[in-house]
C-alpha cells in the first residue's frame, strides 16, 4: 500500500518536461548501445525513427502509449503501403521497448508511476510471412535457353548498348550470385582480372545484422570473364562517360542528368536496382519459357546460382563463399528447392565404405 502511495505521489510530482528529458536520454543510450554492437549509422537512424514518429504524433512518451494508440496510428497515419514496411517498423518499436523495460523500467515506475510495456501484443503483432515464402528458381535448362534467346535478340534491339548492359548484368548475377544493389555499385576499378583463376570483382555487400556494407570479392568463373571482357571491350565505351575512369560505374545509366551532361563530368550515374529489376522482368516475359511465379527478378537469379551450383556438386561451404554469407544456415535457406536424392547418397556412401574395406583387406 505504501509503495503504491509513493508511486502515485511521484507521478503527481513529475512534469511532462521531465518525462521527455528521460525519453531523450533513453534514445541516446539505446543508440550508443547499438553502436557498440557494431551497427552502421544508417541502421542506427532507422532503429529509432518509428518510435520518434509515433510518439511525435501523439505528443507523448513511449510508456504512455497503449495498444489502442498503436492500433489507431498504424491503421491510419502510420499505415505503410507495404506490409513488410509495417513489420519492419513494428519490430524496431518492439526492440526499443525491450531496451526500455530492461534498463529504465524501475526508474520510470519510481519517478513517473508508469509501467513499461510494449503496445504490441498478440492481437496487433503483424504476421511475418517473408521467411516462409519458397522461392523456386527456373531450372538450369530453362535459364540456359532464356539467356541464349535473349542474346540472339540483342542485335535487333533499338538501343543496343543498353540492351547488352541489361543482358550482361543479368547473366553476371546468375553466374556470380551477387545482389542487385551490389552489382549496380561496381565500378570499373573494382574489376581485378588477375585475381583467382578467371578474375574477380569487388562488391560492397550487405552487412550481417545491420552492421553496414562489407566489401568482398565476387567470382566471375570462365564464362563470366569472357562475357564481361566482351562487354567492356566492345560496348561499355558507347555510353556518354569516360570508360577508362576507375571510378566510373561498370553499368552506367543511359539517362545522364542535365546537370551532369552540362558539366561534361567524366563519371555518369550507375543504373539503380529498381531499373535493373524492371528490365529483367521484361526480358523474362519475352524470352523465358515456362511459368515463373511473380516473374524473374535479380534475387531469384541469386537463388538459382546457389541451387544449380549445389546440384552440380559444389560443396555447401563453397556455395556459402560464393554468395558471401557469414553463416551456413543462411545458405541452406537458398537451397530449399535443390533436387537432392537421399537414397542415392546413402547408396553411394555404402559403396565407398565397401571400397575402403576391400582396400584395407
Amino acid at each position: 500500500m505504501r509503495t503504491l502511495q509513493r508511486t502515485v505521489a511521484a507521478s503527481a510530482a513529475s512534469t511532462p518536461d521531465e518525462e521527455r528529458d528521460l525519453f531523450q536520454d533513453a534514445v541516446a543510450e539505446y543508440l550508443w548501445a547499438r553502436d557498440v554492437a557494431g551497427l552502421s549509422p544508417l541502421t542506427l537512424e532507422s532503429l529509432v525513427k518509428p518510435v520518434l514518429q509515433i510518439c511525435s504524433f501523439y505528443n507523448t512518451v513511449p510508456w504512455r502509449l497503449t495498444p489502442r494508440d498503436f492500433d489507431r496510428y498504424f491503421a491510419g497515419p502510420g499505415r505503410a503501403p507495404k506490409s513488410s514496411t509495417t513489420r519492419s517498423k513494428v519490430t524496431r518499436i518492439d526492440g526499443f521497448y525491450a531496451f526500455l523495460e530492461q534498463r529504465y523500467a524501475g526508474e520510470i515506475l519510481r519517478r513517473f508511476g508508469a509501467g513499461v510495456e510494449s503496445p504490441i501484443d498478440s492481437f496487433n503483432r503483424p504476421r511475418h510471412r517473408g521467411d516462409f515464402g519458397l522461392r523456386v528458381p527456373p531450372s538450369a535448362a530453362a535459364l540456359k535457353e532464356f539467356f541464349a534467346s535473349w542474346r540472339a535478340a540483342l542485335p535487333m534491339a533499338r538501343k543496343y548498348p543498353v540492351a547488352v548492359r541489361n543482358y550482361v548484368m543479368s547473366k553476371i548475377t546468375y553466374i556470380s550470385g551477387v545482389r542487385a544493389a551490389e552489382l549496380c555499385g561496381v565500378r570499373i576499378g573494382d574489376i581485378h582480372w588477375e585475381n583467382g583463376q578467371w578474375g574477380r570483382f569487388l562488391v560492397r555487400g550487405k552487412g550481417s545484422k545491420g552492421s553496414g556494407p562489407r566489401e568482398r570479392e565476387a567470382f566471375l568463373f570462365e564464362e563470366g570473364r569472357a562475357l564481361l571482357w566482351w562487354y567492356i571491350e566492345d560496348v561499355r565505351g558507347e555510353f556518354r562517360d569516360d570508360p577508362t575512369d576507375p571510378y566510373a560505374p561498370l553499368f552506367p545509366s543511359e539517362r545522364v542528368p542535365g546537370a551532369v551532361a552540362a558539366l561534361n563530368l567524366p563519371v555518369a550515374p550507375a543504373i539503380v536496382p529498381d531499373t535493373f529489376r524492371k528490365v529483367l522482368k521484361a526480358a523474362a516475359a519475352e524470352h523465358l519459357k515456362g511459368p515463373v511465379t511473380g516473374g524473374l527478378f535479380p534475387h531469384l537469379l541469386r537463388h538459382a546460382c546457389a541451387t544449380h551450383n549445389y546440384e552440380a556438386g559444389m560443396p555447401l561451404w563453397d556455395v556459402q563463399v560464393l554468395l558471401g554469407h557469414t553463416w551456413a544456415t543462411t545458405t541452406v535457406g537458398y537451397l530449399a528447392t535443390a533436387k537432392g536424392d537421399p537414397e542415392c547418397r546413402s547408396l553411394e556412401s555404402s559403396r565407398r565404405a565397401v571400397r575402403r574395406l576391400s582396400w584395407e583387406s
